[in-house]
């Protein structure tokens, strides 16, 4: 054994020439990125490998992509998964082994397979959309309709962002005069913090939900390959069960995110959304004046049908009233004829009729009673008819057919 203690280099030293010699060629190798970071023109990554059951690491490893090497691979790898290397993909790489004395051990990047990212993201995002299915909540916002008379627009966008100016631009400018109310609600719409904004704002809006009639959610102006932050579950889920249409307009023709598809009507730019509410207000203005034409129409055939009648009636009614006055005339001299037959036939029953009482009532005459040989005794005018009412000294008077006499009862 050696009789003196080796320096710190010296042991690490031999550590490097051990690994050299132990690992001299490249490998591809499959890790998670847990950090990656650009510095000096270098990107700087943490590796790790994760237990499939408990999700825990169970490896952990730095790697460095040196200035030449990540000019090289970095644009080639953007292009094909059109989103920036990040924390959170799974990539593949091929790397070869280097323990430097000063800064220690570390995995250098010669080479990444961005073939294989897509393939782990497609799974990640048929994943999300087999979950989103299995919910229900897949096509809820297609279930939704714009309004006809959409104008109150909520707006989820960086304040900053072309792609916001740009809609409100084309909204305020456009060819008919409408009019559009646009509130924005700020929000960051690239990297990590995509899905957690992008959701506080929409909370924002759903307090106040009865002032809006439809959402917006514009990225326009950053880079065109970062729109991880737009395939996430959670985002999905609150996005699809949002309870007014969202319109998204977040990337190019080529880009579908899974926010495009549970969203209600997905466009390629924050422009075509802006046509798209134009348009649907025009449609709108359209069928307002097809019906004011077809209603106007309507009226004219009315008013042409009701002159015609009229015109109809207008020379009826002279024969009409001709016909009219003839019929009356003749009623009348009917009814006139009948007066005099009827009052006769009248007089001549109430004439029979005063003959008959003035016979009975002859039956009933006193005089002819009296000349009958009857008399009538009065006392005081009245006549009497009981022996019993008088008493002595009553004065009498008796009526025959010839006069009167005068008695005293004793």
């Amino acid at each position: 054994m050696r009789e003196y203690p080796y320096t710190l280099r010296q042991l690490n030293l031999l550590v490097r020439d051990a690994v050299e010699m132990q690992l001299p060629d490249e490998y591809w190798v499959e890790a998670e990125l847990s950090e990656c970071r650009e510095r000096g023109g270098h990107c700087y990554m943490e590796l790790i490998e994760k237990d499939a059951t408990t999700n825990t690491p169970v490896a952990r490893a730095s790697a460095k992509c040196w200035r030449q090497t990540w000019q090289m691979v970095q644009p080639y790898f953007e292009r094909t998964t059109r989103q920036p290397l990040r924390a959170g993909l799974k990539v593949l790489l091929r790397v070869y082994a280097q323990f430097h004395e000063a800064y220690g051990f570390s995995w250098i990047v010669t080479d990444i397979d961005p073939t294989y990212t897509l393939g782990d993201m497609a799974r990640k995002r048929q994943e999300i959309i087999r979950q989103l299915k299995e919910a229900g909540v897949f096509d809820l916002q297609r279930e939704l309709s714009i309004p006809l008379f959409a104008k109150r627009i909520a707006v989820i966008s960086a304040a900053g962002a072309a792609g916001y100016g740009d809609f409100c631009r084309q909204l305020e400018d456009n060819d008919y005069g409408f009019r559009f109310t646009i509130t924005l609600f700020p929000a960051i719409m690239q990297g990590e913090q995509v899905e957690p904004s992008v959701i506080h704002a929409l909370n924002q809006i759903y307090e106040r939900s009865h002032d809006f009639d439809v959402v917006c959610i514009l990225r326009g102006g950053g880079a065109t390959a970062d729109l991880s932050g737009f395939d996430t579950l959670a985002l999905a889920e609150n996005v699809a069960q949002f309870p007014l249409p969202i319109i998204t307009g977040i990337g190019h023709e080529r880009d579908e995110s899974i926010l495009d598809m549970v969203a209600n009507t997905r466009v390629k730019t924050p422009t075509a959304a802006a046509a798209l509410l134009i348009d649907n207000l025009h449609r709108v203005l359209n069928r307002i004046e097809q019906a004011e034409g077809t209603l106007a129409h309507y009226i004219n055939e009315r008013l042409r049908s009701q002159q015609q009648r009229i015109s109809q009636l207008a020379t009826l009614i002279p024969t009409l009233a001709l016909h009219t006055i003839s019929e009356s005339r003749h009623r009348i001299e009917i009814l006139a004829s009948r007066p005099p037959i009827a009052i006769e036939r009248r007089l001549t029953e109430q004439k029979h009729r005063l003959e008959r009482i003035s016979l009975q009532l002859q039956g009933f005459d006193p005089q002819l009673l009296l000349s009958r040989g009857y008399s009538i005794t009065l006392k005081d005018g009245r006549a009497v008819r009981d022996p019993k009412q008088l008493k002595p000294g009553d004065e009498l008077e008796t009526r025959v057919e010839k006069g009167t006499f005068r008695t005293i009862v004793k």
